[in-house]
């Protein structure tokens, strides 16, 4: 296969509205029963979706969640054949919310459950959306615009050293207190381009960019309360996913990766081993690759945004299983 069929494989499943991380690979470590119901969690343009339904038999099907409507409206129109099928169904929904969405829909446990825990590239292109620093516009940053605190409020709210925790947790900015007092002294900010005139401002000359994008990502985080829907979701998913099923996740930062690594390994978000009697390690889950799996040269060169991206899978175990605790690579714990 030459460069250019490397890049079309690649861009597969993409459309002008996103394209798709590790679309193979995904399909490759979810997919167990081609019969089975798959949620993916964060339908975006739909090219996940769409990769999904192209791999399972016509009696497979797939749910998929969004809360941004104009991600739902993209993926509507570009599947609406597998809806009008019956194989598709979209639902307007945060994915922490996935147990309840599904028994609303009648539906009870799923073979598997795919998260890609990425900002979308509309998202980050349109500047009404507020994402990005590289384009003016509304300091917004909501996955829902329908309702709630968008980050102007957030940022026009909170006081100093709350505003720093928000930065130092969320964008892990090492400066986190000196950006905060200089965004609330500036204050009030309703657009992205006042934002990140007062963070260059203050960050260490050559680390702009990188500055910027921690404090966006901290502030992007805070407004979707993402963390907290991650956790949610890891925790429901042990019911939620059928014995043999199998839990996908693409994360792009450490905080996201670290959540899911830990819960994977331990089955908790403590990252507390259990143990049995013989000292056999005690998870509903195992971990189906021993590192993350992530893009290759040609997934980067041609998707440069797919560089960060880390996919985790793990399989749920039978309940029954005395020793869930070997492992295809590494063997007993």
């Amino acid at each position: 296969m030459n460069a250019r069929d490397d890049s079309r494989q690649v861009l597969k499943y993409a459309s002008g509205y996103h394209a798709p991380v590790l679309w193979h690979a995904v399909i490759q470590e979810l997919v167990t029963d081609r019969d089975g119901l798959y949620v993916d969690g964060t339908l975006g343009g739909g090219g996940h979706s769409a990769a999904l339904l192209d791999a399972l038999s016509p009696a497979g099907r797939v749910v998929a969640i969004d809360r941004d409507d104009d991600a739902l409206e993209e993926a509507t129109v570009r599947l609406g054949v597998a809806i009008g099928d019956g194989r598709l169904q979209i639902v307007k929904g945060n994915f922490c919310d996935a147990p309840d969405l599904l028994a609303g829909l009648g539906l009870g446990k799923v073979s598997g459950l795919l998260l890609d825990l990425g900002v979308s590239s509309h998202q980050l292109d349109e500047g009404d959306r507020g994402f990005s620093h590289r384009f003016e516009g509304p300091l917004d940053m909501r996955m829902d615009q329908s309702g709630g605190e968008d980050a102007s409020d957030l940022i026009n709210r909170l006081e100093p050293n709350e505003l720093a925790r928000v930065l130092g947790r969320y964008g892990e900015e090492p400066k986190a207190g000196r950006v905060a007092r200089a965004l609330v002294a500036a204050r009030p900010l309703h657009t992205t381009a006042q934002v990140a005139d007062i963070v260059r401002s203050v960050a260490k000359w050559g680390q702009e960019s990188k500055t910027l994008s921690r404090v966006f990502q901290g502030l992007r985080i805070a407004v979707n309360e993402e963390l907290d829907a991650l956790d949610r979701i890891l925790e429901a998913s042990t019911d939620l996913i059928a014995e043999g099923g199998r839990l996908a996740v693409i994360s792009y930062h450490s905080l996201e990766d670290r959540r899911v690594k830990h819960f994977m390994r331990s089955g908790n978000l403590r990252d507390e081993i259990q143990k049995d009697f013989y000292g056999n390690k005690l998870s509903p889950w195992k971990e189906t690759t021993r590192k993350p799996i992530l893009a290759d040269e040609q997934e980067i060169e041609t998707n440069p945004r797919s560089r960060s991206a880390r996919l985790r899978v793990a399989e749920r175990l039978k309940d029954s299983d005395p020793s869930p605790n070997a492992h295809p690579d590494y063997g007993t714990f």
